[in-house]
């Protein structure tokens, strides 16, 4: 899948927040999703790019990929099981 055909279901901004807020956010907005559905999240801490993908490894979600623009890092993470 291309990055460009991503349609997220829920798009959530962290930007102005650093480390360990985007991992907590990422988590709450998970947990709220439907298992398939896709969140883009919008950051600006460069530490998303290795926390994200690590943080979808450990909890069993599906890292789609990024994309920088601007200082911002738009990642995208594919719920594929429900968090314990």
């Amino acid at each position: 899948m291309k990055l460009d055909d991503i349609k997220p279901d829920i798009v959530h901004d962290v930007t102005g927040t650093y480390c360990p807020v985007p991992i907590a956010e990422t988590a709450k907005q998970i947990k709220e999703m439907e298992i398939g559905q896709i969140l883009e999240l919008i950051a600006d801490d460069p530490g998303v790019v290795e926390d994200i993908p690590a943080w979808c490894s450990s909890t069993g979600q599906e890292f789609l990929g990024m994309y920088e623009e601007d200082g911002e890092y738009h990642l995208f993470v594919k719920k594929v099981k429900e968090l314990t």
